[in-house]
């Protein structure tokens, strides 16, 4: 000890600069693309307008859903009007969901799911299905919701081609049946969510809280190769970029954007990718992304408890890998701001080197990346 206490003493002002110097861009390293990313975001307006956008917004903010109710409701099989009614939900979380999954909703339900009120507010958890291709699965989803009550079902056939659909009916749903809602996060099935860390994040957005579309932002073109299977055709889509959008493993949107998004939906192709059609659709309504590092997309961050107390997802590869993590998250303490410090830095440098891991196994050519959300 008394050693190396010696020998920092004898450093001399040089040799301190470049230790400060490496400490520091070992830090811009680490972290700076997602600083950087989210600052720019939070610099640019959170709106844009001209006259088409106003109708929209016009539209949103006059929308009434009540005559509408009757026939919206044929487009569900399990519609579940009533789970929003008789009180005031701050945080709607809508987990897309497999017919086939049910192992996987069960595990969610007894890990991150398993939260009814941060600081007082309310969340509500549900899950979005559309119908299985098997007779059999369905008697198995209508006994399940006979059981747990959370589910929401639509008429259509839950395909990876009709994802874009399952969209359109959960905010057709949200703007119907969870109108008072004041935030929903869509999340895939297959995720970690902090339930809790996000609800106090966004109880600081009281002095903003419109226009929110909160994600890890994606910038995409369309794939004009017509000889691609990720083909987008002139007619579908003919501008020469998409419009920033955030990624569809999981998102926040606020109640009005969800409005907006409803509204401007008739006009967007349903056959485009799912997060890329909410993109336009926001952007039709003057609705800006945001990005947030916190939001992992599609990478599973590498589990440290400090860590996952601080980040808002991280995908999940299977069942037991959630129940294991959320048992050790559960049993840790609270963590100093040294040890979030420390977690963060451990789980992003091991992440970085599980990414590096798996793309020197899998080699992906840039036509397959197209269309990822």
């Amino acid at each position: 000890m008394n050693t190396m206490q010696l020998i920092f003493c004898r450093l001399r002002t040089h040799q301190w600069c470049f230790i400060l110097f490496s400490v520091a861009l070992f830090h811009i390293l680490l972290f700076g693309a997602d600083l950087l990313e989210e600052y720019f975001s939070r610099a640019i307006p959170t709106t844009y307008m001209d006259m088409k956008v106003l109708k929209a917004r016009e539209r949103a903010q006059m929308l009434d859903m009540f005559p509408l109710k009757a026939n919206i409701s044929k487009a569900y099989v399990i519609s579940n009007s009533e789970a929003c009614s008789k009180r005031e939900i701050f945080l709607l979380v809508l987990i897309f969901s497999c017919p086939e999954n049910l192992s996987w909703r069960n595990a969610i339900r007894k890990t991150w799911a398993n939260v009814t009120y941060v600081q007082g507010y309310a969340t509500l958890v549900l899950f979005v299905l559309g119908k299985p291709p098997s007779a059999t699965t369905q008697l198995e989803v209508i006994r399940e919701t006979d059981q747990q009550q959370d589910l929401i079902q639509g008429t259509f056939l839950d395909t990876p081609e009709n994802q874009t659909l399952k969209i359109k009916r959960a905010i057709e749903w949200i703007v119907t049946y969870c109108s008072e809602a004041r935030f929903i996060l869509k999340i895939d099935e297959d995720m970690f969510a902090n339930i809790q860390t996000l609800v106090e994040y966004l109880l600081n957005l009281r002095t903003h809280p419109e226009d929110i579309y909160l994600g890890r932002l994606i910038q995409d073109i369309p794939n004009k190769d017509s000889q691609n299977g990720s083909f987008t055709s002139i007619k579908k889509y003919p501008e020469h970029y998409y419009p920033n959008y955030c990624s569809v493993t999981a998102f926040v949107m606020s109640q009005d954007v969800a409005r907006k998004i409803y509204v401007t939906a008739r006009e967007v192709s349903p056959s485009l990718p799912p997060g890329i059609f909410v993109g336009i659709c926001a952007r039709a309504a003057g609705v800006v992304p945001m990005h947030s590092s916190r939001f992992s997309g599609k990478r599973h961050i590498w589990y440290n408890r400090c860590c996952y107390k601080y980040i808002f997802t991280s995908s999940v590869s299977k069942t037991s890998q959630l129940l294991q993590e959320w048992e050790e998250m559960k049993a840790g303490k609270g963590c100093t701001l040294l040890e979030t410090y420390y977690g963060l830095v451990s789980c992003r440098i091991m992440t970085y080197l599980d990414g590096l891991k798996d793309s020197s196994i899998n080699t992906i050519p840039k036509e397959a990346l197209q269309f990822t959300d």
